[in-house]
């Protein structure tokens, strides 16, 4: 029975190996199989014949066991365990020795405490469950005494590295149904629970899998995860805010400086089908007011519209000639000259921020030369008109196809 016992114990431990070599566990993060080896002292009490004891700290002690974590605070270990019994001094001697193998369930008190917040090198797991034992004498007893047990412990950690840690253990195990005493002089006078032993070793375990971390050490840091909850939120917070409260929020909202009553389409920009730059509403209610050549010296609506940046020249990428839809910006600009024969303009050219800051810059400069050539060429004296290039226009998301075509343009400047 003992070989049998020992054969069985050894057997379950050899299978756990080889599937813990063989598993792949890429998918959960951590790896989830270890091997725990450890050695130290033991200490029998509550079943000893008269005039029979053990020293104070009695060797030996040995525990080998194999330990499988479901996720990084549960798992289940099988160990098996020795100890020998000897006489202390000026008891009788005798010799004995006590097998025990044992199926256990394993919390990580270090992950369902959250150590992580103080210390990755230091850990602590809490180890019960129940199993057999054999106790055998050298010079006592005939054969095997065969008991159950029950067994808790705790076992504290220091992480040598990722796949070693030296370990410190303190056990107790009780047994039931045990008929002879450890020394196995003589039988057991006890009821319930029978002998009691303690155990403190230390050790190391062995961390198998091709992950960085063990379950012991694995924790999941949410604070970048947080972090960027957060600024979603915000971002949307924010978003939803209408600026120029044309009743399209900020995050869908191209044109957020809106002349405020203006119509727009779904996402906030005025409508403007003939695509000069100008608010339809608005280049209604100038053509209904001042008509084609009007006077508006007493009334600074025109002015104030080109110089509010509404009427624009847009551009292609990296092209310094108007959209032939934007033109008619320019054809505003000229018949307000020529109803102002007195004001001049500056003609403002700006790029987006794609590619070299300082071609970005001749760039913005070619295309104010190039609206300045049309108005020349539809008769406004040059003397009127004065150049300024602005280069890059960061105002607007240099990663959004959309925002880039709204600052490839000429606006102007009249007084």
């Amino acid at each position: 029975m003992k070989k049998c016992l020992l054969l069985l114990s050894f057997l379950m431990i050899s299978i756990a190996n080889v599937n813990a070599q063989e598993t792949e566990e890429k998918e959960s993060g951590f790896d989830k199989w270890s091997i725990e080896l450890n050695g130290g002292v033991n200490k029998p009490t509550r079943t000893m014949s008269s005039g029979y004891y053990t020293k104070t700290f009695n060797l030996f002690h040995a525990d080998l066991g194999v330990r499988y974590m479901f996720n990084p605070k549960f798992g289940v270990k099988l160990d098996f365990g020795y100890d020998k019994f000897e006489d202390g001094n000026s008891s009788a001697p005798f010799e004995s020795t006590y097998l025990r193998t044992s199926l256990q369930g394993v919390v990580n008190i270090g992950r369902v405490l959250n150590f992580e917040t103080w210390t990755n090198t230091f850990g602590l797991l809490a180890h019960g469950g129940f199993g057999a034992s054999q106790l055998t004498s050298k010079n006592g007893f005939e054969g095997e005494d065969y008991m159950g047990n029950g067994i808790l412990g705790l076992t504290g950690q220091i992480k040598l590295s990722n796949n070693v840690v030296l370990t410190g253990d303190i056990t107790g195990i009780a047994n039931g149904k045990q008929q002879h005493n450890f020394d196995g002089m003589s039988q057991v006078n006890t009821s319930a629970i029978d002998g009691i032993v303690m155990n403190a070793s230390v050790g190391l375990t062995f961390y198998l899998g091709k992950n960085e971390k063990h379950a012991d050490w694995y924790f999941e840091n949410k604070t970048e995860e947080i972090e960027a909850l957060e600024k979603r939120i915000a971002f949307i917070e924010t978003g939803l805010v209408d600026t120029d409260k044309d009743g399209v929020a900020d995050l869908y909202d191209l044109e957020q400086n809106t002349t405020t009553g203006v119509a727009v389409n779904s996402k906030g920009q005025a409508v403007d089908v003939n695509k000069n730059g100008v608010p339809d509403e608005l280049e209604s209610y100038l053509d209904k007011t001042y008509g084609q050549n009007g006077n508006v010296a007493s009334n600074g609506t025109i002015e104030e519209l080109i110089n509010g940046g509404y009427v624009n020249v847009y551009f292609d990428f990296n092209s310094d000639t108007p959209t032939s839809s934007s033109v008619s910006g320019v054809d505003f600009l000229v018949k307000y000259l020529k109803a102002n024969p007195s004001t001049n303009a500056q003609i403002i050219g700006y790029a987006d921020e794609v590619g070299d800051a300082s071609y970005n810059q001749a760039l913005s400069q070619r295309r104010a030369d190039a609206v300045k050539n049309i108005a020349v060429n539809s008769g406004i004296s040059a003397s009127r008109l004065t150049v300024v290039a602005n280069g890059e226009d960061a105002s607007v998301n240099k990663d959004s196809k959309a925002a880039r075509q709204i600052v490839r343009r000429v606006t102007f400047s009249v007084k």
